[in-house]
């Protein structure tokens, strides 16, 4: 099963490749941006939005209402603490690089 957390899109890191900052329960990834811009929108538009997050990508724009509810159902389910134990392991490591 392809499972997508929600995250608010906090930063963009890069603007040429469509590469922004995720905040998902506080535990900060770089996604990419591009399955989310519609014609015309620029990336600095996500800024503050919420997404499913999928393997690095944003997959779609949820409000926030939208995001609680499905944050707390994947809470409910255990899904989302082994994603976000296996989000900030990947953090740590990536840390322990620079």
């Amino acid at each position: 099963m392809c499972l997508g957390i929600p995250g608010q899109i906090v930063e963009i890191t890069d603007e040429t490749r469509l590469m922004a900052m995720a905040d998902v329960s506080g535990v900060k990834r770089e996604v990419s941006i591009a399955p989310v811009l519609g014609a015309g929108m620029k990336p600095a538009d996500v800024i503050g939005e919420y997404a499913l997050i999928h393997v690095g990508f944003a997959m779609a724009l949820i409000d926030e209402h939208e995001a609680a509810e499905t944050l707390k159902a994947l809470e409910g389910l255990g899904e989302a603490q082994e994603t976000l134990d296996a989000m900030a392991e990947g953090a740590k490591a990536l840390e322990g690089q620079a």
